[in-house]
């Protein structure tokens, strides 16, 4: 129970990778406040898994991409919890187009979910953070980052942005016992890649060396490590989750 009594907070915590980290959290005994945004049937049937592993554990529906959505959102966890002690920024949209083709709407959409959301939960949360000199905030980035990735401009700018982002705040957050860095998950066995077709599957496995795709407690675990003690001294890196794959 590494984790007991301590406070997080997930966003686009209702499935995927948020929801593995979420459930990973709260079996090592943290409070857990997994936010969602409009998916309520995901968010009712996270509940349900919730309620079975006995913790604390509150629903946050929220816009990230909306300043006062946030602000209500921490001032009711803070309102209940009194403070938080982990962040974890994963909530995300894609939005896939070859760049003639990308339209406005969906270049801001992609960038203020996944990039301003990041921005707005963190600097809600750190002000908390700061007045106890103790805090963790992990970000979920992505390989398309780092390598580019055709079809994906808006999206590989908004997590590039988040690898910047995550630099910068932690040289800001050093000195006040808060550590910030982010993980970058490569493909990741979720419904969304089992529903492909079996060659597409295959064509995204040739790409990862170790021939196989992750899991999400592969990324879950990489989470909670740099949530914890152990890591303590780490600070703006980021970790490669891939297989490879970068």
């Amino acid at each position: 129970m590494e984790f007991r009594d301590k406070r997080v907070i997930i966003t686009g915590g209702t499935k995927g990778l948020g929801k593995a980290i979420a459930l990973s959290f709260a079996r090592e005994g943290a409070w857990v406040g997994v936010n969602y945004s409009s998916d309520k049937k995901s968010a009712l049937s996270t509940v349900v898994e919730f309620e079975k592993l006995e913790t604390k554990f509150i629903l946050l529906k929220a816009d990230v991409s909306s300043g006062s959505d946030v602000e209500k959102m921490v001032r009711s966890v803070l309102a209940q919890w009194e403070y938080v002690d982990i962040l974890v920024n994963n909530a995300g949209v894609i939005r896939d187009k070859l760049l003639m083709f990308l339209d406005e709407k969906d270049w801001d959409r992609v960038l203020e979910v996944n990039l301003k959301g990041t921005y707005l939960c963190s600097r809600a949360i750190i002000k908390t953070m700061i007045a106890r000199r103790f805090g963790r905030i992990i970000n979920i980035t992505s390989p398309s980052a780092i390598t580019g990735r055709a079809g994906q401009t808006n999206y590989s700018a908004s997590k590039g942005g988040i690898i910047s982002f995550t630099k910068s705040l932690s040289k800001e957050m050093a000195r006040l016992g808060i550590t910030v860095n982010a993980v970058c998950p490569g493909i990741i066995s979720t419904p969304m890649i089992e529903n492909l077709d079996q060659e597409t599957k295959s064509n995204l496995l040739h790409m990862i060396p170790m021939g196989k795709f992750g899991k999400p407690e592969d990324i879950a675990s990489m989470v909670l490590f740099l949530a914890s003690e152990r890591a303590g001294y780490i600070t703006g890196q980021i970790f490669t989750v891939d297989g490879g794959l970068t």
